[in-house]
């Protein structure tokens, strides 16, 4: 990688370390996302603790938070690998953020964004696997676990030179969702349709 490269690398990490989640349930006077609901600072936990509203604004935010860095990557001359490694750095940004002590949310929109830019047949790919398994199901974090499996072998099919880095990526998903799939496995993980069924 050049030392551009690199330097890119460090911003897109340090955008990626932008907390939408927090941020915008700061501004909304929702409840702080890490203390309440599934203590998640993402769009899913916001769902649950506020409002579609909210959420909307966070999955947006956050998926941008992928998108732009990766996006303007291609204008700035980056290789195939140094566009994967930026969107690596994104990602590491949402799921380690600096702002944050090194706390953040699940990296589910923020990886999608960034592969939009580099394929959007494999990002339609995910956002189908991922609506797919959550229709069948109601769980979010077993479609992202699900989605994250599959994405490097659509990548590999579509876009075979960034597979490393995306595989990195799915990775780094699929870690965070490590309690998930342990709540998944006891059959003690919430629908994220349980709080509309209460009211």
């Amino acid at each position: 990688m050049s030392l551009f490269a690199l330097f890119y690398m460090l911003f897109a990490y340090l955008l990626g370390s932008i907390s939408s989640a927090i941020l915008i349930c700061r501004l909304t006077g929702l409840p702080d996302p890490r203390q309440n609901g599934s203590h998640n600072p993402g769009a899913t936990n916001v769902l649950r603790i506020g409002n579609r509203k909210s959420a909307l604004a966070v999955l947006i935010f956050d998926m941008l938070k992928g998108m732009i860095p990766v996006w303007a990557g291609y204008y700035l001359g980056l290789t195939q690998f140094e566009l994967g490694m930026v969107a690596l750095g994104a990602c590491l940004g949402h799921i380690f953020p600096i702002f944050f002590q090194f706390k953040g949310g699940k990296g589910v929109a923020t990886a999608f964004g960034a592969i939009a830019p580099i394929s959007w047949t494999i990002a339609g790919s995910m956002f189908g696997t991922w609506i797919f398994v959550f229709l069948v199901s109601g769980y979010s974090s077993l479609s992202a676990v699900i989605s994250a499996l599959l994405v490097p072998f659509y990548v590999w099919w579509f876009k075979p030179e960034f597979t490393f880095p995306v595989a990195l990526v799915c990775c780094l998903l699929i870690y965070r969702h490590h309690d998930n799939v342990q709540r998944l496995w006891r059959g003690q993980e919430d629908k994220v349709w349980a709080k509309f069924k209460k009211k």
